[in-house]
């Protein structure tokens, strides 16, 4: 199977990166020069007034070096670290592989998946197919850490707290194969592509419906491999097709 790579999350922005990188840098170093100058140097016992009947001035001023002493280095340090991990988890985070992209090794190398499209009207398509068959949509599951489902209604729970009604996965994966198929109907004349949809789950109260097939996270690839092939497909149509689908990634 080949992957058609997102453009928008190949490669993340550099300025953020760097600036990133800077400040935690600066913070990271400037927490590590503190903590030298307060510990390994007289800079704290000279600055600390050391008569022998301080007044409230000289004691007070002498607390606050104390206290600068012993809380900017680590505060300093700890941010500046908290950056720098942040900036390290941006370039080295991997994304999450898809249902079909985690059967991979099942597929051959005529079918090649888009884990992300967006469409001309704006609207993202997640997980397109290209194969033999035509064009595929394969719908993942939300999270259930944050979505339910009563009955025939999904809601999803925001970052308040509060349960907002969610558009039914199923259907939605149903919607994005056709709102596909009208766009590549627009783009060609000659002949008819032919869209499938399924929606991938592991919950089996979930039913298909007419125009969307439920399959679970093992069956994705039987499932592709199973679509009958298109014969007015032929290879040069083919790479058209790749082409505009790569262009929409």
């Amino acid at each position: 199977m080949q992957l058609i790579q997102p453009s928008h999350i190949a490669r993340p922005a550099r300025g953020p990166l760097l600036m990133g990188t800077v400040v935690g840098g600066v913070l990271f170093a400037g927490g590590v020069v503190l903590a030298w100058l307060a510990f390994a140097t007289p800079l704290v016992r000279v600055l600390t007034p050391s008569v022998v009947r301080p007044t409230v001035e000289q004691m007070a001023f002498g607390g606050l070096i104390w206290g600068v002493s012993l809380v900017a280095p680590p505060c300093f340090a700890i941010v500046g670290f908290i950056r720098l991990w942040q900036v390290g988890g941006v370039i080295l985070r991997k994304p999450v592989p898809g249902p079909v992209a985690r059967t991979a090794k099942l597929l051959t190398d005529d079918y090649l998946v888009a884990p992300s499209l967006e469409m001309p009207d704006g609207r993202r398509l997640r997980n397109v197919v290209v194969g033999p068959f035509g064009l595929a949509v394969v719908g993942e599951a939300p999270p259930k850490a944050v979505t339910r489902r009563h009955g025939s209604s999904w809601e999803v729970r925001r970052a308040d707290g509060r349960w907002i009604p969610l558009e039914d996965p199923v259907d939605r994966t149903a919607r994005d194969a056709e709102r596909l198929r009208r766009w590549i109907g627009t783009e060609e004349r000659d002949f008819i592509v032919k869209v499938y949809a399924a929606f991938v789950t592991d919950d089996p109260t979930i039913s298909r419906t007419p125009l969307c097939a439920v399959i679970g996270p093992n069956e994705v690839a039987a499932w592709l491999t199973a679509l009958p092939a298109q014969r007015s497909l032929y290879d040069t149509r083919r790479d058209d097709l790749i082409d505009r689908i790569r262009g929409l990634a």
